[in-house]
Formats: C-alpha cells, structure tokens, sequence
C-alpha cells in the first residue's frame, strides 16, 4: 500500500512577482482599451470622446505593503495631483485597498499625472482623468463597467503520478483543484495520503471571460471522485431565497463534516498510523498513533474542527502542540509545530479551517512536518478511517428545489465523464 502513495505536491505551479527593485520602465503611451475602458460598450458617436492621454504610460504591479503614497514617491509624481485624486468622491476608499498583485495603470508627463487607472472589481475599473482648469488642474473619475461573461467548462482526469500534473493534463488550472480537494471532499478524502493511481475526477465549473479573453475560474458547480473505486459525488446548490449556498452530495447531505481528513492543505506523507513503527531517533518499537504530514516549515496548520484550545505549549517530544477538545469526548492533538498562531491560548475557540500553528520540527522530530492524533475518551483513533459523525441533511423546505437542482447538473456531469479526458468548453 505504501508503494502506491504518491506526493501530491508534484507539479506545483510557480507564480512570477515583480521585482521591488528592478527599474520602472515607460512602455508605449496608454490606449484606451489599456485603461480598461470596454470600447465596445460604448456607442460608436462616443468613442471620440474617449480620453486619450499624452505622457509616459507606467503599468505598476502592487507589492506587499505598498501605498500609493509610496508608489507616487518611487515614481517621482506629484503628490499635489495624489491630494487631488484623493479628494475625488468615492475614490480614496477604492484606491486605498490595494493587494500585492493589483496593477495601476498611469500616465504622467514629467511627473504630473495624466491618467490613472485600476481594476476594482472583475467587472469594473475606476479610471481618474486629468481635466484642466484655469489657474489649477482638477481631476474627473467614473466607474467604467466591464462585463464578464460566464461560461460552463467540463473536464476530466486520470491520477498517475500526481492530482496536480493530472488536472494540468486536464487542462484546468491548480485554482480549482485546490478548491475541489479543499472546499468539496477534504471531508471525506485525506488528498495528502489516499490518492492512487488511477484515481480519476470529473468536473463542471464556471470559467470567466472579458471581451472574449479568458480571465480565469469561478466556483465549481458538479464534480466527482474515485478514490480506490469509491466514487464521491457533489453538487454546488444555492437556494432561490439565497438562505442556502454549499455543497451537497446527491442524496443531499452536507459535504461538510464536523472533522476535515487532514489538517493540511494537501502534501505529501511521511508516516501512517503505525502502533508497531520503529521510532527513528529513539531507535525503539513505540506506538506511533498518529499520522504525520511532512511539509514545508512555516506551512500553515488548521484546526480538523471545531473547538476550545485545551493546551498550547510545549510537550516532551511532542515539541510545540496544540490540543483541541472538539466536545463528545473527541479531541485532536498537532504537534512539532515550528510556532503558533497569534493571539491562541488555553481556552481560545476556533472554527473548523482556522489557523492554528505552523509546520516546524521541534521536539523529537527529523524534519519539518505535523505530527497529528485524533482521540476518543482519551483512546488513539486512526484519523484516516475513524468514522466521522453524519453530515446534515438539507433542511426539508429546500428538498424538491434541490433535487430539481441537482438532476441537472449530475447529468451533465455524466456526459462529462462520457465525454473523455479534456476540457470542454460550452456556453
């Protein structure tokens, strides 16, 4: 069995930042399509009012902890003409909310801002325009819309060496994988330990287009897993009166468990529950009940449920751990954490998914990675097979709604699975 587990963490998707001290340079002047204005959104006796400004075009890509204050300052703008911005309606709040990621979009001439603009939503962009006045400059801002347009995929994969390098073959993104493993059967598949060759996933999601350009996923909306035979299925179901939005097996039944399989977003192990494992430092037969998840140091640790913390410190070869008693006599115990969530202490309560601790090696460890126990009235469980309590059933007013729901979507992830290994795309 332990021949046929497989690191999921093959595959992994690099992603590329700007450089914090790599020079800005001043590409061609601004169109104003660049600027995110949807030309084609506008009547054609209005496209000659577009604003086309003249100056120096900057794309600025926002680092962590960057302000626009900072980024006016590294571009050697003029601050005057950021206090006028800022004054504008509405705006300062939009432009202070800047995440590592977001681009702003400038054009200035000699320093004095022309043109700014960026995206505050996937269908909007707020777009700052220089408009002169006699004895001073003033600036004019408009929210332009961009539409999205929403389109159902379907794909499939079959796991040989990885669930990552699979759905890439797939064609579907690492985004969505994540969500599949994370947010619809991390209740009832441990993705870090239970995963074989052969296992296979079908899915129906959204995929986000503007002006006919992929932008990428929304939620998935149907999918399934074999995992050793075992076929997991789920359905996304949101209610007409929006009191209801999750996923729900086909018989209607949360996906949603009181305990996740795994305290960790998916990696690899390094050793299964084993009361007969030969410790590797004490060299010496002792139960080892538990199941520990090797991981990065600094990985993050979430708590299986939820819980009051019951103990946070350090424990004998445990290292650092944390105890959660989750009520019912159940309680879940993390160790050899490299340090622990700000602000925890005896008594604290957390929710299911709730950062608790990092990976690390402290205690009587070999290297970085989570030692985890799942108990029952003080007995060691198996985290991988304990049976779990039954997840909710659908309230009984939304039981004719869903199945309506549901029907649709499960048959379209049939001619999915029909359909061969691939994407396809359908409007």
């Amino acid at each position: 069995m332990s021949g046929l587990l497989l690191p999921l963490i093959g595959g992994a998707i690099a992603y590329v930042l700007a450089n914090r001290d790599s020079p800005v340079t001043a590409p061609p002047p601004l169109q104003a399509d660049e600027m995110g204005l949807d030309l084609t959104a506008l009547p054609i006796e209005q496209l000659a009012a577009v604003p086309q400004p003249i100056g120096q075009t900057v794309e600025f890509v926002v680092r962590r902890n960057d302000t626009l204050d900072r980024i006016f300052r590294q571009l050697k703008l003029n601050l005057t003409d950021l206090a006028s911005i800022r004054e504008l309606p509405g705006v300062q709040q939009q432009l202070d909310r800047l995440r590592p990621g977001d681009t702003i979009k400038l054009v200035h001439d000699e320093g004095e801002v022309q043109s700014l603009s960026r995206r505050i939503s996937d269908t909007e962009v707020l777009s700052v325009t220089r408009v002169d006045e006699i004895g001073n400059a003033a600036f004019a801002a408009e929210v332009v819309a961009t539409p999205v347009e929403i389109r159902e995929s379907r794909a499939q994969g079959t796991i040989d060496s990885s669930l990552f390098v699979a759905a890439r073959a797939a064609g579907v993104s690492p985004e969505i994988i994540l969500r599949l493993a994370n947010d619809i059967f991390g209740w009832d598949i441990d993705f870090a330990l239970d995963i074989q060759p052969g296992d296979r996933f079908n899915l129906v999601y959204e995929q986000k287009f503007r002006d006919g350009e992929y932008i990428g996923d929304g939620r998935i909306l149907a999918a399934d897993f074999v995992n050793d035979g075992t076929v997991h299925r789920a359905v996304y179901y949101e209610s007409a009166d929006g009191k209801i939005a999750d996923y729900f097996s086909p018989d209607g039944r949360s996906m949603r468990r009181q305990f996740l399989r795994a305290p960790l977003d998916f990696t690899r192990i390094s050793s299964n529950f084993d009361p007969r494992r030969h410790h590797p430092i004490l060299n010496m037969i002792r139960a080892h009940k538990g199941v520990d998840y090797a991981a990065p140091a600094g990985t993050k640790i979430k708590a299986a449920g939820d819980g009051r913390v019951s103990f946070v410190g350090n424990k004998g070869g445990y290292g650092r751990v944390v105890i959660l008693e989750h009520g019912g006599g159940i309680s879940t115990l993390y160790g050899h954490m490299s340090r622990f969530e700000r602000g925890l202490h005896d008594g604290t309560r957390v929710k299911q998914g709730a950062t608790i601790g990092y990976v690390g090696s402290s205690g009587a460890a070999t290297g970085p990675h989570l030692h985890y126990e799942y108990r029952v009235n003080g007995l060691h469980k198996n985290p991988r097979t304990v049976s779990l309590p039954d997840a909710a059933p659908i309230p009984e007013g939304y039981v004719a709604e869903f199945k309506s729901h549901s029907a649709v979507l499960l048959a379209r992830l049939d001619r999915t699975s029909d359909a061969g290994v691939g994407v396809i795309a359908t409007n």
